[in-house]
C-alpha cells in the first residue's frame, strides 16, 4: 500500500491538499497517510524511503517560496523528484478553546507562514497579543485547546471542526485570494507525458561566471530564444560563501521529452557548473 507523507497533525492545510488532490486523481487506491512533524522531514522521508510519496507546500501567493522545503529539496534530497502539483485556496480563521472577545486574547499561536499572512489583521485587531510560532496550523489548535490561558490559534476551519474548537473570527487573511502551491514528491520521476498534455519542469542552476556581468541574462536567453516561458525564478544561498547563489526556475514544458524546453536546458549547461532537473511533470 502506498505510504504518503504530509505535514501533520490531522487538520493541516497539507492534509487538505493531499485529500483533495487524491480525490481529483481518483486513483482507485487507499493510500496510507503518514503524519510528519516538519516540512523538512516530509522531504527527507521520501529521500530515505520511509514514504513512497509526499506532498509539501512550496510557494504561497503572499509570502513567496517556502524556504525550508526548497532548501531540503536542493541540499538534502538528491534522489527526490517533483511529480505533480496542486494549488489550494487558503482561508484562515481565528480559533480558541472557548468563546473569547479579541481584547481578552493574550497570545496567538500558528505556523510562521500563517502569522505572516494575517499580519495586518493581527496588528489592527490584536496589537498587544504575543505571536507564538508552531510547526503547523493544526498543532497550533491543539496547543490552544490544551491551554487554560486566553490564547488563540490561526488555522483553517477544518482543524477547528476536527478538534471541537470555537471559531472567533473567520477569513482573517490579509488577502482574499490567498493560495498555496503544493508539490508531490517521489523517488521515481513522473511518467511519460500523454500526447498534447501540458507540462511543467522545475530546475536549478548555478556556476561558472555567476559573478560576471550579464551571466544571468545569458542563462535566461536560452529560454527566451526558444520561446520557453519561465513561470517562476528565485535564488537561494549556495551555502559555500556569502554572495554565491543557486537559481531555481519553473518553466513551461517538459524537459524529459524532445522539444524547446529540453533544448533550453541543454543550452543552459554551457553557462553553468550545475544544472539539475528537480522534476518534469504534467499540469
Amino acid at each position: 500500500m502506498t505510504r504518503i507523507g504530509y505535514l501533520g497533525p490531522k487538520g493541516t492545510f497539507s492534509e487538505q491538499a493531499m485529500l483533495e488532490s487524491l480525490a481529483i486523481a481518483n486513483a482507485g487506491q487507499s493510500p496510507t497517510p503518514v503524519e510528519l512533524p516538519t516540512v523538512h522531514e516530509v522531504v527527507s522521508a521520501v529521500q530515505s524511503g520511509e514514504v513512497d510519496r509526499a506532498i509539501a507546500p512550496v510557494e504561497n501567493s503572499v509570502e513567496g517560496g517556502i524556504n525550508q522545503v526548497i532548501d531540503a529539496l536542493v541540499h538534502d534530497a538528491p534522489d527526490v523528484h517533483i511529480i505533480g502539483e496542486y494549488v489550494l485556496p487558503i482561508d484562515h480563521s481565528l480559533i480558541a478553546r472557548d468563546a473569547l472577545e479579541p481584547a481578552e486574547i493574550t497570545a496567538v499561536v500558528s505556523h510562521p507562514q500563517a502569522l505572516a499572512q494575517c499580519a495586518s489583521f493581527l496588528r489592527r485587531e490584536l496589537p498587544n497579543a504575543r505571536l507564538i510560532p508552531s510547526t503547523s496550523t493544526a498543532e497550533a489548535v491543539q496547543t490552544v485547546l490544551a491551554s487554560s490561558e486566553p490564547i488563540a490559534a490561526i488555522a483553517g476551519s477544518a482543524a477547528a471542526a476536527q478538534e471541537g474548537a470555537v471559531t472567533i473570527k473567520p477569513s482573517i487573511a490579509d488577502h482574499e485570494s490567498l493560495e498555496t502551491r503544493f508539490i508531490w514528491l517521489s523517488r521515481e520521476p513522473a511518467g511519460p507525458p500523454n500526447d498534447g498534455a501540458a507540462g511543467k519542469s522545475a530546475i536549478l542552476f548555478s556556476g561558472a561566471g555567476d559573478g560576471s556581468p550579464g551571466w544571468l541574462l545569458d542563462c535566461l536567453s536560452e529560454f527566451a530564444s526558444r520561446g520557453v516561458n519561465l513561470t517562476r525564478i528565485e535564488s537561494r544561498p549556495e551555502r559555500l560563501q556569502l554572495g554565491r547563489y543557486l537559481f531555481l526556475a519553473d518553466i513551461e514544458g517538459r524537459v524529459d521529452v524532445p522539444g524547446p524546453a529540453a533544448d533550453a536546458v541543454s543550452g543552459l549547461e554551457a553557462h553553468c557548473q550545475q544544472v539539475r532537473v528537480l522534476g518534469s511533470y504534467p499540469v
